[in-house]
């Protein structure tokens, strides 16, 4: 009896870890394939049948790249819209998680469900009203254009909130006897206690809005303002059919830092998504 339950665990535990393998090789393999190719000489691109790896490796294809699709520029619009979104939306959802965790007032449970009904609308369906707004006040083809529709998250004030419910209220009386205000009580006490979500929560509006290409496709005309997506799809329409690695060098490049910051914040990632410990 004892030896069968040993094989069956033994079997289950051999299953599980086999339709993981299945699972991480599904996931990777279109990565590893795409790095192939941006490694690729271009008479390799196109190959009947599945080589693994190239016969040499063609450098050349990230330099023209960079330098056909102008991604350093791009890069860096990417850079600072996202990190401009982050910031307001930081800004923003800390307080407002707070007052539906902590705070009493009148009409927050509908406030609240409000956010919530908010996480079933796609993006998709408010891009049009948006640029009509955004065109109306005259701030299409601008850098506020890309920022300003994100300036607050019904995600983010989501995760906040579940967080900051599990905060005991006597920390909170506590801090409050000592005589820390509202304020200073969130600035010192609930925001060091939250850093787990908030960080999980940034690495997901990073993210988002990094890989955003839809809402730059509407508002961002101007070359000057064009984001990685959207720099990677006008490159990719200028070198369709022609050059298979130098896109895929693109896409590399343009996948690189998001990949990075996964890596770094995995770990506060992880912990925030599965609900972080207050700290002793």
């Amino acid at each position: 009896m004892t030896t069968k339950i040993s094989l069956r665990r033994s079997l289950s535990h051999s299953l599980r870890w086999l339709l993981a393998l299945v699972a991480i090789t599904i996931s990777v393999f279109p990565v590893l394939w795409m790095l192939r190719l941006s490694l690729s000489p271009a008479d390799e691109a196109v190959l009947d049948g599945i080589q693994l790896l190239p016969s040499s490796l063609d450098w050349g294809n990230y330099a023209r790249a960079w330098e056909s699709a102008d991604l350093g520029h791009a890069m860096l619009n990417g850079a600072l819209v996202t990190g401009s979104i982050l910031i307001i939306q930081i800004i923003t959802v800390i307080p407002a998680g707070y007052a539906f965790a902590k705070l009493r007032f009148r009409g927050r449970d509908a406030a609240f469900a409000v956010i919530l009904a908010c996480l079933l609308v796609p993006t998709q369906a408010t891009a049009l009203p948006l640029y009509l707004g955004i065109g109306s006040i005259g701030l299409a083809n601008t850098f506020a254009a890309l920022v300003l529709p994100f300036m607050t998250s019904a995600i983010g004030i989501f995760m906040l909130r579940q967080h900051m419910i599990t905060i005991p209220d006597s920390l909170l009386e506590a801090a409050k006897a000592d005589g820390l205000g509202t304020l200073r009580t969130l600035v010192h006490v609930v925001v060091p206690s939250s850093m787990p979500t908030i960080a999980a929560f940034a690495v997901l509006s990073v993210f988002t809005h990094w890989n955003d290409y839809l809402w730059p496709l509407l508002v961002a005309r101007d070359p000057s303002l064009y984001t990685p997506p959207l720099a990677l799809s006008i490159f990719q329409q200028a070198e369709t059919g022609t050059a298979y690695g130098e896109l895929a060098a693109a896409a590399m490049l343009v996948t690189l830092p998001s990949v990075v910051l996964f890596i770094v914040a995995q770990r506060k990632f992880v912990t925030g998504i599965a609900g972080g410990e207050l700290p002793g």
